[in-house]
């Protein structure tokens, strides 16, 4: 047996379409900005409701109307303010629904779903940790609901971006699914008998397993898989390697397709990782597929095919997943969120 992989291009189920707007609660252009331009499918009726998904570099935020479709979505820079961030960053969701209100009076919302990275309390609605932004148990939930004048669902970021692929995108034909956000971080939403596993609001850090020897993660281990291989750390360790400023893993591949060796052994080494990672997941979960979302995910064949034939010389005896490309891919978090906050609604209303 092996492992399936397939990059078939993101599809629109729902034929559903949206608008974007390039400037946004006061920001220049260069700071507010449309988000990614992916196929994004309706949500179907509901509560019209505010979305934000809080990333290492940018905030998504989405206002989508009562027939769940997205009215504007955007994307702003994520404020660093060390201890502050948490602060900031409900400032900036307060700003943006603001901003969303004055351009489009005609959708209220009832509810909003907020999302963030790190460790997250969900039941007690707070961010625990998060080593790369830098709050320590920020009540976000209580915060942004006094902001906006709304309850708030707050979660995970991947974890709600898993429940959107397994709701409406690539992970809804399966019930035993891993769904894995490769960015800044590398994370996982796990799936077992179509349930999300939260394990506390711990499982799924995929990103803090150790593959390697080196080099020192920002949690403060070593070899973490996400020190090797997030879009971030194979840029930085290309810089480190060679001097050489790159952007980001995208330049990296592109340096490697043409013959680089120092991008090539370190897009190789990544891809090794990677597939060191999933082979722990999959001995443990045995999960049916494995849908990988995030900006590495964008590299298409350059992923996928190398990936599955590495996972495969690794795997005896288990169960093959099929490797596939996040559906609704690099938006899947704003919508899980949305998904959230009308769940929040709908589970008050019973």
């Amino acid at each position: 047996m092996t492992v399936v992989a397939t990059d078939d291009a993101p599809r629109d189920p729902g034929g559903g379409s949206r608008r974007t707007a390039a400037r946004s609660g006061g920001l220049s252009a260069d700071s507010a900005r449309p988000a990614h331009r992916g196929d994004v499918p309706p949500l179907g009726p509901g509560a019209p409701a505010l979305a934000f998904d809080v990333g290492g570099t940018a905030v998504k935020a989405a206002l989508v109307d009562g027939e769940g479709r997205l009215v504007e979505l955007l994307r702003v820079p994520t404020p660093h303010a060390g201890a502050e961030t948490g602060e900031a960053v409900v400032e900036l969701v307060a700003r943006e629904a603001r901003g969303f209100a004055t351009r489009h009076p005609e959708v209220v919302p009832q509810v909003a779903g907020l999302l963030v990275p790190g460790q997250v309390d969900e039941e007690a609605g707070v961010g625990v940790f998060a080593e790369n932004l830098g709050w320590r148990d920020f009540r976000f939930r209580k915060r942004a609901a006094e902001a906006l004048g709304v309850p708030v669902s707050f979660s995970h970021d991947v974890r709600a971006a898993g429940e959107a692929e397994r709701r409406l995108g690539a992970a809804a034909a399966y019930r035993d699914v891993v769904v894995v956000a490769i960015g800044t971080g590398i994370a996982a939403a796990i799936f077992v008998d179509g349930r999300l596993y939260a394990g506390g609001g711990l499982a799924g850090e995929l990103g803090h397993s150790r593959v390697a020897d080196g080099p020192v993660c920002a949690c403060g281990g070593v070899g973490c898989l996400e020190a090797v291989a997030s879009a971030s750390a194979i840029a930085r360790r290309y810089r480190a390697l060679t001097g050489q400023e790159v952007p980001g893993a995208r330049e990296v591949l592109a340096l490697a397709e043409g013959g680089d060796r120092a991008a090539r052994e370190v897009w190789d080494s990544a891809l090794d990782a990677l597939a060191l990672g999933l082979s722990h997941t999959v001995a443990l979960l045995a999960p049916e597929a494995v849908v990988l979302g995030g900006g590495l995910a964008q590299a298409g064949p350059a992923l996928f095919g190398p990936l599955a034939s590495k996972l495969d010389a690794i795997l005896t005896f288990h169960r093959r997943p099929v490797l596939l490309p996040a559906l609704i891919g690099e938006d899947a978090g704003v919508i899980g969120a949305a998904l959230r906050a009308r769940d929040l609604l709908a589970e008050a209303a019973s």
